[in-house]
């Protein structure tokens, strides 16, 4: 009965009520903020994460450019319906140097966190040109200036130096041989090897049929293609502790 009396005196005085509120929220905010403290990242290392190549980037920078994240995500929830369709739910490491990152929550078209390996780079260009080509029921836009366009990829180094202040791990080799990098990437006949060992399973080749210049459907294709193929599924347990050794 006295605990009844004295809850009807917090709850009739305004005062009592706002502090009992604001110690509430204070405890609340303390239990879920201190133990942050002692954890060194709310990320998970995983194995095969990296940077985006010069490519890459330049291809992210497209597909923002467009405005393909106003109907596209890139964030697989961890729902049955969701994997049996797209794929591994999507973890945190894999957005981790995206800035910004493209999970997005409206899909008017189908969620591309995994569409990379999905399609051949053909099927990519026409759909970009002209989507009703290959999925006759779509109601995205063409853009076939895409594949007219020629991209020059110049400040590339720049791209990657503002980003490595960002936290990107990107190195003083990554950087000297960006502009390289970027051209070799989209060039068949281009020698690739430190190209790859920079950038483990990048896609190589002319993206676009025109192999005689790189064009922003050269960039936007790459980058597609990348999509969700860093992380070896058939070798990752999320129960284990992650491989300490992080990509770089």
């Amino acid at each position: 009965m006295s605990l009844v009396k004295h809850h009807e005196k917090m709850e009739t005085n305004v005062l009592f009520l706002v502090l009992g509120i604001f110690v509430t929220i204070i405890i609340g905010g303390i239990v879920e903020v201190v133990p942050l403290f002692s954890v060194e990242s709310t990320i998970e290392k995983v194995k095969g994460v990296r940077p985006y190549s010069p490519l890459e980037l330049a291809g992210r920078n497209i597909y923002l450019r467009e405005g393909c994240y106003n109907c596209h995500s890139q964030m697989i929830r961890p729902f049955r319906d969701e994997v049996e369709r797209y794929g591994h739910y999507s973890l945190a490491a894999e957005s981790q140097y995206d800035h910004p990152f493209q999970w997005g929550s409206k899909r008017t078209g189908p969620d591309l966190a995994r569409v990379g390996g999905k399609y051949s780079n053909d099927w990519h260009l026409r759909h970009v040109v002209n989507p009703r080509d290959v999925v006759p029921e779509s109601i995205m836009p063409g853009y076939p200036h895409l594949a007219r366009n020629e991209l020059k990829f110049d400040d590339a180094a720049a791209h990657l130096k503002t980003l490595r202040l960002v936290g990107v791990p990107y190195t003083e080799d990554d950087i000297a041989n960006a502009v390289a990098d970027f051209k070799a990437q989209a060039t068949p006949e281009a020698d690739t090897a430190a190209l790859l060992q920079r950038y483990p399973k990048a896609k190589i080749g002319d993206f676009d049929g025109n192999p005689a210049k790189v064009t922003e459907a050269d960039a936007l294709i790459a980058y597609l293609q990348v999509l969700g193929t860093m992380v070896d599924f058939t070798d990752f347990d999320p129960a284990k502790k992650a491989d300490a050794n992080i990509y770089r």
